[in-house]
């Protein structure tokens, strides 16, 4: 008698959890956005949870049966399939990044301690004395006086800041997300959430987006008369809704180009309540000592400060900056990360001021390479300039350059 195979075929359903499209680091693909306020839309909220379950990679399952004279048994096999970024960039360089740098009128302190925490790494530094706009250091010129890169999640500050002096949030402001779950302004720069900002994006609008990117310094030379700086550019059209729209714009700068210059002069303009001067890089010791700050304008966002600042704070202490703290703790840091990719090459940004007594000091630190490129590094590397400058008691010995600031030249 013969025996008759039944074949089943077996399937299942793997359902992914709902991931937080957290973080600092993206590549470039292809996503779809639907304009929204800060309660999403039904449509959106659908949209939402959609990115939210396929930005996990793909797992395909498949099933085999095995049969022999005595036994028969289905087994399921799962395979795992994960789509990797190539980069082809150098993090490391053996060549002296610094020949050719002019430094006859930087602070030496600064700049060895700036040199010293880069060590062999892709990138610039840049440190501002926020009081006046002065360039106190500046390590690999070439790179920092370039037409910049994407700025990655850094571009978050300037959206905070548009979304606070708009009215739209407030710092405990819930934003929803998708579903039941909502986030406020501080959680957000300290984690770095993308769909906050995306949220934020399409609720302020290109054009309000692009006013107060514009009114930051993005799309204008940071520098005042400094030879060989480049631009950094500001679309004046939005991304294509193929490419994200304005909400990947906000959460990441896609389309935008920033200098180190650039995010330096906005940095210092939060430091210090305001006042966006024009970088200045005096280049020997009678230029610093005639040194006159000259203002580009004065900001209205002296309010906004401690909205903001509480969330730069909070990402050093427990976000996506904490990775400065394994080197410097001695005063309170407020910054930003940032990293993405694009071509092959990977960017690290991490934007701070460090609060000290005895005035404030701004850094930019700038990466640029393959993946042990990105902004927790960049994050790293400041903490060991800041703790390089107070080893040396930088931090005790300087006193505030306010007597000029006041009288500074508004252009």
């Amino acid at each position: 008698m013969k025996r008759i195979a039944h074949l089943v075929f077996l399937s299942g359903l793997i359902a992914f959890p709902a991931s937080l499209l957290a973080g600092d680091t993206t590549t470039h693909h292809a996503t779809h956005r639907t304009k929204a306020h800060v309660q999403e839309s039904a449509s959106a909220q659908k949209h939402i949870s959609t990115m939210q379950h396929s930005r996990r990679a793909a797992h395909v399952s498949t099933v085999s049966l095995t049969t022999t004279r005595r036994t028969r048994h289905a087994s399921l096999r799962t395979r795992h399939h994960r789509t990797y970024e190539r980069f082809t960039g150098n993090s490391f360089t053996d060549v002296d990044l610094t020949n050719g740098d002019i430094i006859g009128g930087e602070d030496p302190v600064v700049r060895q301690a700036a040199i010293d925490a880069l060590g062999n790494m892709n990138g610039t530094v840049v440190a501002i004395n926020p009081t006046n706009g002065r360039i106190l250091a500046m390590v690999n010129q070439k790179l920092a006086l370039s037409s910049g890169a994407e700025p990655c999640s850094t571009i978050k500050l300037s959206v905070a800041l548009a979304a606070l002096d708009e009215g739209i949030i407030t710092k405990d402001t819930p934003v929803n997300l998708g579903g039941h779950y909502h986030m406020n302004l501080t959680e957000a720069l300290a984690h770095s959430n993308n769909l906050y900002f995306e949220t934020l994006g399409r609720s302020l609008g290109f054009e309000r987006v692009r006013h107060y990117a514009n009114q930051f310094g993005l799309g204008e030379l940071a520098g005042y008369n400094i030879p060989n700086e480049q631009l950094g550019v500001y679309p004046s059209e939005v991304l294509p809704e193929s490419q994200g729209g304005v909400g990947r714009m906000c959460s990441f700068g896609e389309g935008v180009s920033m200098t180190p210059l650039q995010l330096g002069a906005l940095v210092s303009a939060i430091a210090n309540g305001g006042t966006l001067f024009y970088l200045q890089h005096p280049t020997t010791p009678e230029e610093v000592a005639n040194f006159q700050p000259r203002i580009k304008r004065t900001l209205d966002i002296g309010k906004l400060v401690p909205e903001i600042q509480d969330g730069m704070q909070a990402a050093v202490q427990y976000g996506t900056a904490r990775s400065l703290r394994a080197n410097f703790n001695q005063f309170p840091v407020m910054g930003k990360t940032g990293t993405c990719s694009n071509n092959g090459t990977r960017f690290g940004w991490f934007a701070s001021y460090a609060d000290t007594q005895y005035g404030r000091i701004v850094t930019v630190f700038f990466l640029e390479g393959g993946r042990p490129t990105f902004g927790p590094k960049a994050a790293e590397l400041t903490g060991l300039f800041y703790r390089n400058l107070w080893d040396k008691s930088y931090f005790a010995a300087k006193q505030p350059e306010t007597t000029k600031t006041a009288m500074g030249v508004t252009e």
